[in-house]
This record gives structure tokens, C-alpha cells and sequence, in this order.
């Protein structure tokens, strides 16, 4: 009975204990909810007092966005001097920054920081991580590659590494991810960009990249709106038609921004392509759409984070409009953030004019820049703008990081074909190795692949040409290659804006033909687009590699020889031969104990 009565009172102790819990988690939630809310408010009254003490200028000035690069420079250096004259004299609301060292573009972001009336919205094009930019930072693969892997885990891990090392830098946005569908092999601009053909792991990797990225800090950005996925033109240089209908819109292009926007991305990049399912005035790119900035986009689709244009110093724009009224028009379609103009001075000065006369409302402006404003008081910079530079080395390039990004590097490798049995290369074998680089000035675009392979295999020998190499030098090549055991054809064809192609150079494409019809066993690996097979479709070995990087030449040696595990998938389909999906698996050799 004694014990009975014990027990009884030990569960009411433990359901008072509950009780005790349940109500201090509940106090403590609530905690949470109103300090968020009081924050939220304290945001909401800086930026509306903020706004009340801007000139027209200083307004117009936020919305308008200017390039820098973290090099060294010298505090005399003129183009420094014209930079910090555009920061604090004309007030712009953010940078993007274009390549650089560690040190120095912390330090010089600080320093830019130091000079804004207004804390700085700094952006990168951070599409492979902060290493994508930034020397020492964390490079990862492009995100065909993550298609190839299939991983969500990949890609949020990308997503985040990315925020880390980009906050820690002082950048606060990223122009990134790409979630063009690419469909059309011969896009030449997004092609590894994009996730694959398959809009539902376009979304899937994409989606996942965007949680990483923005629970980490930094402002994530979809591109290119309303989808680049399905041209073979390159808006760098003029400007694409997209032809679909609209139900293949919905379907394709826009089904990703739309999943984007339910998972909360924060920003979306305008694209500077015609569209006539979404535009009936001809030849009016989608930057400068309202249709399709506004009435699509933020009403029917209902976004109502930052539309940033791409950049108006593009042939798509500057071979058609000037850059002043493609400036006003773009503003008037619903666009937030003007990135790139060629002449900022002069885009603020005629959209000054064009407030004061009554061509642009002034509402119009406040609206974009209470956007800008407002993700600023997200992001902190109203109470810290600047950045650590002792920190900085704590944080750039941890080991744990460049292990994750080794690892979707490894994980993307994919073997499309191994007839013969050609993979591993058995090292006995007399191979020679061609490093042929479509572009100019790349001659050695192969080497550290080079010096991994032929330290492996004692009987080999390396050719290397780029888009430049005369025909006597590629003839020596088949004359070497036509006494192999095997041939090993590395392709380099760099994805470039305004190169107008991804494609090979024809006479090394006619080679690897000719050594193909001399009865030499061929094993291609590509270091870029993994449609180069079409060229060649009879070779022994074909293996994508999605990126040329001096971790992807390794990797292909160590794969090729069979040190690692080759798992990747096609994450789009190789017109006519195989389908996206398809990937031999190539097991690790075991070495004898």
C-alpha cells in the first residue's frame, strides 16, 4: 500500500515537474516572439526615419549598385578615389564585388563601409562559394555538379559554407543560386550553372542551397527570372528570345522561382531576354517588363523580396536601349536594385530629372528603396557594418569546409561510358595524354592532370594544344597517339560571358576522330560541358567532370586509375545516346594486403 502511494506521488511530482516545463518552454517562446517582434519594430522605425532624413538623391543613389575588386591599392590610387567619391558623395546602396584576395577585400569593404552615409549592401556572384571569388576561400563545384551527386545534404552544406565565409568577408548577398532548367545543349551560358534539365531537382538542390545559404546570414539570390535555361544565344552580348508557350513557362522555366519563393529566397535576379508568351511588345527585354516584373512576378506570383536586375552594362540591354532609359524603365517594371549601369554618375542624375518632372514617381522610388532598407536591418548593418580582419583566418578555408567541397567534387564524378572495360587504366599500359583547351591562351590547361596521371602510369606521355595550337603541332600528337595502348582526351572549353560558345575547338575534335579511326581505344574526360560527347559518340571511356579546377584534375586521375569510386548521374540528357539519370558505377580497386 506504501508503495502504491509512493509511486502515485512520484507520477504527480513528474507531472507537476511537466507542468513546470511545458510553461517555462512556453514563457521562453514567447520571449523569443516578443523580443523578435520588438526588434522587428525597432528595424521598421530606423528605416522610416532614415527615409525621412534622405535627399532625392540619396534615394536614388540606394538603388543604384557599382563593381570593386579586393586588391591592394594604394590610398592615392585614382580608381579608389572615384570608387569612395561614389560611396560618399553619391550615396549607392550596395557593391558586387569582382574577384580578389582575402585580406584585402575585407579591409577595403571596411574601409568603403567606413565612408557610406548608409551601411553598404555588399553582393558577389558566389555561384561555386566564396572561392568562386575570393583567393583562399572555399571553392565548390558548379551545380550540375550537385545534379550529378543528387544531394540535398550537398547542397545545403554549399549553401551554408558559402554564408559563413562571405559574411565573414564582409559580403552580405549572393548572386546565386542559378535555377535556370537548362534544356538546350547548346546554351552558352548557363549549361554547368544549372542544376540539370529536370525541373523537380532543379528545385530540390536549389531549394535546399537557398535554406543553407539564408539560415547562415547571407541573402541568397534566384536567377535569371523568368528562366535562361532554353537559349543557344548569350545575353552578355545580345538578346535571347525564349519561345515557349506559357503553359511550358509554368511548367519549366517559372515552376523553380516559384518554388524558390515559397522557400523564403530573399532575392531574385531579372533576366535580359525576350519573352513573347509574357510580353507582347517586341523586343522589350524582361528587365523591362512590367508584365512581367510586376504583374507576374510580385502579383501573380507573389514575391515580395529584392528584384535585382542583371547587369545593364549587357549587350542584352546596351545594344538596344540607352543606359539611362533602360535605368527609368527598368524602375518603372518593378525592379529594386539597378546593378551595373556603365555610368552610375549619370544614371542618378537623369533619374533625379526624371522624379523632379514627373516621369518617375517618388513613390515608385521609396518603395524599392524601403525593400533595400529593410534587408539591410535583416542583415544587422544598421548596428554592425564592419568585419574582423583577425578573425578572417579562423574562418576562410577551415579544413572541415574544403573536405565538404572535395566531397561534392568526388561525389559529381560521372562515368557516361567504359567499353572494353578501358577504366582503370591498367598501368602497364602505354597512354598518352592530350590536354586540348578550346580557349585562346590556355595551352596548359591540363598540366596538374598531367603530372597527377603520368606519375601514376610509367609509360605515358602528354600533348597539350589550345584554341591557337597549329595543325603541325596536332599532327605530332597523332603521331604519338597512334602508337598507344590508350589515349586520354582531357577537354577544356571555359563557360565565358560574352564567348558566344561552350562548344570545342573543330580540329581537335577532328583529332580525337582520327585517333578513334586508327583503332586507338579513347577515354575523354570533360572538365566542362557534358555534352561533348555528341562530337565523338564511338569512344571507349567518357567521364564528366562539370568543372575544370585543380581538385577536378586530381580527382579525374585518382578516379581514372581507380583510387576512388566513380557514383555520379547525368543530370541532363545527352541528346541521342543517353538519358539524364544514366551513370555507370566504378568501384574503388582494393589494394592487395
Amino acid at each position: 500500500m506504501k508503495r502504491r502511494i509512493a509511486l502515485k506521488e512520484i507520477r504527480v511530482s513528474i507531472a507537476l515537474w511537466l507542468i513546470i516545463l511545458i510553461g517555462l518552454l512556453t514563457g521562453c517562446v514567447q520571449k523569443v516572439k516578443i523580443e523578435k517582434a520588438l526588434t522587428a519594430e525597432a528595424d521598421s522605425a530606423w528605416v522610416e526615419k532614415t527615409i525621412k532624413k534622405m535627399t532625392l538623391e540619396e534615394k536614388i543613389g540606394q538603388l543604384v549598385v557599382t563593381r570593386y575588386t579586393g586588391e591592394f591599392f594604394n590610398l592615392d590610387n585614382q580608381y579608389l578615389k572615384d570608387l569612395e567619391t561614389l560611396v560618399r558623395d553619391y550615396h549607392l546602396g550596395g557593391l558586387i564585388l569582382f574577384g580578389g584576395e582575402a585580406l584585402e577585400t575585407a579591409y577595403f569593404t571596411n574601409h568603403l563601409q567606413k565612408l557610406s552615409k548608409i551601411p553598404l549592401l555588399i553582393a558577389s556572384d558566389l555561384e561555386r562559394g566564396a572561392g568562386n571569388q575570393v583567393n583562399g576561400a572555399t571553392l565548390f563545384p558548379p551545380l550540375m555538379a550537385l545534379g550529378a551527386a543528387d544531394s540535398e545534404k550537398l547542397a545545403y552544406e554549399m549553401g551554408r559554407v558559402t554564408a559563413i565565409e562571405g559574411r565573414a568577408l564582409g559580403l552580405h548577398m549572393t548572386y546565386a543560386p542559378v535555377v535556370d532548367v537548362n534544356i538546350n545543349p547548346a546554351n552558352p551560358i548557363i549549361n554547368t550553372r544549372s542544376v540539370g534539365e529536370d525541373p523537380e531537382q532543379v528545385v530540390k538542390i536549389t531549394r535546399a542551397f537557398i535554406q543553407g545559404c539564408q539560415s547562415s546570414g547571407m541573402v541568397a539570390t534566384a536567377k535569371h527570372f523568368p528562366g535562361h535555361g532554353d537559349t543557344d544565344q548569350d545575353s552578355h552580348s545580345l538578346l535571347p528570345i525564349i519561345r515557349a508557350d506559357e503553359s511550358r513557362l509554368w511548367q519549366v522555366e517559372l515552376y523553380p522561382f516559384k518554388s524558390a519563393i515559397e522557400a523564403g529566397v530573399e532575392a531574385i535576379m531579372t533576366a535580359h531576354l525576350y519573352v513573347p508568351a509574357l510580353e507582347p511588345e517586341e523586343g522589350l527585354p524582361a528587365t523591362l517588363s512590367p508584365r512581367i516584373m510586376t504583374d507576374l512576378l510580385r502579383n501573380k506570383m507573389g514575391f515580395q523580396g529584392l528584384i535585382v536586375s542583371d547587369a545593364l552594362e549587357m549587350g542584352g540591354i546596351t545594344s538596344y536601349f540607352g543606359q539611362e532609359e533602360a535605368a527609368l524603365r527598368a524602375l518603372k517594371a518593378g525592379v529594386d536594385l539597378l546593378l551595373l549601369p556603365p555610368d552610375p554618375l549619370k544614371v542618378i542624375e537623369y533619374l533625379t530629372s526624371a522624379v523632379r518632372n514627373g516621369e518617375l514617381p517618388l513613390k515608385r522610388i521609396e518603395e524599392s528603396l524601403r525593400r533595400v532598407l529593410l534587408v539591410k536591418t535583416r542583415l544587422g548593418l544598421h548596428r554592425n557594418r564592419l568585419v574582423s580582419l583577425e578573425r578572417l583566418p579562423l574562418i576562410l578555408g577551415r579544413s572541415d569546409f574544403k573536405e565538404t567541397a572535395k566531397g561534392a567534387f568526388s561525389s559529381a564524378i560521372t562515368l557516361v561510358k567504359n567499353e572494353q572495360d578501358v577504366l582503370p587504366i591498367q598501368k602497364n599500359k602505354k597512354v598518352v595524354l592530350l590536354s586540348l583547351s578550346s580557349d585562346f591562351g590556355d595551352f596548359y590547361a591540363g598540366r596538374r592532370l598531367a603530372g597527377e596521371l603520368l606519375g601514376r602510369i610509367p609509360e605515358g606521355e602528354v600533348f597539350y594544344a589550345d584554341g591557337d595550337t597549329g595543325q603541325e603541332r596536332l599532327e605530332a600528337a597523332f603521331q604519338a597517339a597512334s602508337r598507344a595502348d590508350l589515349v586520354v582526351a582531357a577537354l577544356f572549353s571555359s563557360l565565358r560571358a560574352g564567348k558566344g560558345s561552350v562548344d570545342l575547338e573543330p580540329r581537335q575534335v577532328e583529332l580525337i576522330k582520327q585517333i578513334q579511326a586508327a583503332g586507338v581505344p579513347v577515354v575523354v574526360i570533360s572538365f566542362g560541358s557534358p555534352y561533348f560527347l555528341a562530337h565523338f559518340p564511338e569512344v571507349e571511356g567518357y567521364v564528366c567532370m562539370y568543372r575544370n579546377t585543380s581538385e577536378t584534375q586530381e580527382l579525374a586521375a585518382q578516379a581514372v586509375c581507380g583510387e576512388i569510386s566513380i557514383s555520379g548521374k547525368l543530370p541532363v540528357s545527352l541528346p541521342g545516346f543517353y538519358s539524364r539519370g544514366h551513370g555507370l558505377i566504378l568501384e574503388k580497386i582494393e589494394e592487395e594486403k
